[in-house]
């Protein structure tokens, strides 16, 4: 899930905490050219404020047009968008078509419930399947896991897993720091600095992002990381990344990486075997230099390299397949 969804869910709990009744909006489908994917929300209350994207636009505007008209006043409807379906003054890019489930969601006992377990499970570390039948007679959770697809659905019920959000953890600031986290939160992550030096706080100022004044390795070994999350070393030194590579290899964290040459990351692979404790297999989980072989030369470019390395190992595809 991206960190959007969390704020989504967040924004939702606001709102029914304060008696409105608001629609719940998520991706099921898509065909063809769709800026987001199968599980992408979005939040809208009948003031017609919203948050969250379901196209990138023109969608968006047309569901708040037609909500404030009072066309989604059942429990559970099914949208689609694009094509010959939906609004005849909305064509998606390309050819594409979209089909999204609409919830209406009344700010009672039951419904806040659930929006609760959604905002718990996002911000925890198991995922859920969240079980809505198409006829709005109940909604439930069943266990889940990451393997099983985002999206599915019949002529009765739909199936939304949902679980931890991206997670960036940034351990130690340097030059590279700031705009891996710009581009981190572009991409949907949730972003942590953790670094325990004065100076360089004070000089770190990306608004959005988590700052811990903490060593990384303590922030990670006290439950900083879940399988959504990707731990970064990014300072040149050992103190603080060779301490975040032991403690992050013993998580579940999905990507690993800490920024130095050929050289310096043998240096330091024969570092942790030798001193740090790890073993050959946990050593081979950390990206040793970090990121993809860009050419990179500028702070901007190593922190592209390196997210779109993450970028590409959450999409489950090979170095050797780009």
């Amino acid at each position: 899930m991206h960190h959007l969804d969390l704020q989504v869910i967040e924004r939702a709990l606001k709102w029914a905490n304060q008696g409105l009744t608001v629609w719940l909006c998520t991706v099921l489908k898509t065909f063809g050219s769709a800026p987001r994917e199968p599980g992408a929300m979005l939040v809208a209350c009948s003031t017609g404020d919203y948050l969250g994207s379901l196209s990138g636009g023109c969608v968006e505007e047309d569901f708040i047009v037609r909500l404030q008209k009072g066309e989604f006043n059942e429990p559970v409807q099914r949208v689609r968008y694009g094509g010959d379906a939906g609004s005849a003054n909305i064509r998606l890019p390309c050819g594409g078509r979209l089909e999204v489930l609409v919830e209406r969601l009344a700010p009672n006992t039951e419904n806040l419930t659930h929006l609760e377990v959604m905002h718990a499970t996002l911000l925890g570390r198991q995922p859920l399947t969240r079980c809505i039948t198409l006829d709005g007679s109940g909604k439930r959770f069943n266990p889940s896991n990451n393997t099983e697809p985002t999206v599915t659905f019949d002529t009765d019920s739909v199936n939304i897993r949902i679980g931890p959000a991206l997670r960036l953890i940034i351990a130690g600031i340097s030059s590279v720091s700031a705009p891996c986290a710009l581009f981190a939160q572009t991409l949907g992550f949730e972003v942590i600095v953790c670094d325990p030096r004065d100076a360089p706080r004070q000089n770190f100022a990306v608004a959005g992002v988590e700052v811990q004044a903490v060593l990384p390795s303590v922030f990670i070994a006290s439950g900083g990381c879940h399988a959504n999350t990707a731990v970064v070393a990014l300072t040149h030194d050992p103190r603080i990344d060779d301490l975040a590579m032991i403690e992050a290899v013993r998580t579940e964290a999905f990507y690993i990486g800490v920024m130095g040459s050929q050289q310096t990351s043998q240096q330091r692979a024969e570092r942790l075997l030798r001193s740090g404790g790890l073993t050959e297999s946990q050593v081979a989980r950390i990206a040793m230099p970090i990121g993809l072989n860009l050419g990179s030369k500028t702070p901007a470019e190593i922190a592209l390299a390196v997210m779109a390395d993450i970028a590409r190992l959450s999409r489950g595809k090979e170095r050797h397949a780009l």
